[in-house]
């Protein structure tokens, strides 16, 4: 049997036009239960904002009216968290999405992140104002609610952990939950510092710890802000999302003796990427060959091939252009 017998027999039958993701639904892995986490990690800092807001205006602690403006954005951003959790599960089917709603969570991280970027400003803003001195603030009653909102968010921060721990977060990342959980982290650092202000003003007399507690605060919500929105905007940009993923598929394809023209890769939803291939294949094997070299590559949900036939160079006559073309959506 010659080879080009060999390859035609081994050439696996056409399969449906999604083969990798039937129903085209590109959400996460655990977005029921970040939803539901994310919602009550909400109505938690709700609940908390008004305590801190309280207890700061009361004490007149600019560094808990910082943490209490910086907790209004918490409940503002799990608010938008859920929301996009909740409309990428409703119209994860809708048709009128060519790839699926897998990509909503990637916008309100971004909606997020510069909401978080203004919030930054204000805090420093508000904090550079109170260097100068004012009303006498009460550092033993303002110390207790500060550390009663550190416990809260302590408890948010383990109701957001990651159902499971990405072995790379290129690949699988649900930056909706990242983006809340780190969010959560960033205020327990704000919380410390507001204690150590609030302390350092109580027992040793430096009124201006208060106030620099809450600007090193703004400058850490800021950081913050800068990660989550260059996360989220690389996925909204469509920018390769992951190196790994992608030499995996280069060399797969490359393993049978093509030459790959033109490869992209973007991210769908978290855990779920899509990839157009074009190669030149002398021997014009049908695209479901190459589908089926990356049938079972983890993370890819949609792959679209097209196979370019150019015969090899036959009793030193070129061939010129690609003669044959082939495409498979799967």
């Amino acid at each position: 049997m010659s080879k080009d017998q060999e390859t035609r027999t081994a050439t696996p039958p056409p399969g449906p036009l999604d083969g990798f993701r039937a129903d085209r639904v590109y959400l996460g892995a655990d977005h029921g239960r970040n939803e539901r986490r994310v919602w009550l990690a909400a109505g938690i800092c709700a609940l908390t904002l008004t305590a801190q807001l309280a207890g700061g205006l009361a004490f007149n602690s600019m560094a808990l009216v910082a943490g209490g403006i910086h907790m209004a954005a918490h409940v503002a951003a799990l608010s938008v968290a859920g929301l996009a959790y909740l409309l990428a599960r409703r119209y994860a089917a809708d048709r009128r999405f060519s790839f699926g709603a897998g990509k909503v969570g990637y916008l309100a991280a971004f909606a997020n992140a510069v909401a978080l970027g203004i919030t930054a400003l204000l805090l420093a803003g508000e904090s550079l104002t109170h260097f100068s001195g004012g009303a006498e603030t009460h550092f033993h009653e303002a110390s207790q609610l500060a550390v009663a909102v550190l416990a809260v968010n302590l408890l948010c921060m383990w109701l957001l952990r990651p159902a499971r721990v990405a072995h790379d977060r290129q690949d699988d990342d649900d930056v909706n939950l990242r983006g809340a959980h780190l969010h959560l982290a960033a205020d327990v650092v704000v919380s410390i510092l507001s204690i150590a202000g609030l302390l350092a003003g109580g027992r040793l007399g430096w009124t201006w710890a208060d106030p620099l507690a809450g600007l090193l605060g703004a400058l850490l919500v800021g950081r913050f802000a800068w990660t989550l929105g260059t996360s989220a905007g690389a996925v909204l940009l469509d920018m390769t999302p992951s190196p790994r993923l992608t030499g995996e598929v280069r060399g797969r394809l490359e393993a049978l003796g093509v030459r790959l023209i033109d490869l992209h890769l973007w991210r769908l939803g978290p855990g779920h990427h899509a990839a157009i291939a074009v190669v030149d294949d002398p021997e014009g094997r049908p695209a479901q060959t190459f589908r089926a070299q990356l049938a079972d590559l983890t993370g890819l949900s949609h792959l679209t091939v097209e196979v370019r036939h150019t015969p090899r160079e036959e009793s030193g006559e070129s061939p010129g252009p690609a003669l044959t073309h082939q495409s498979a959506s799967v």
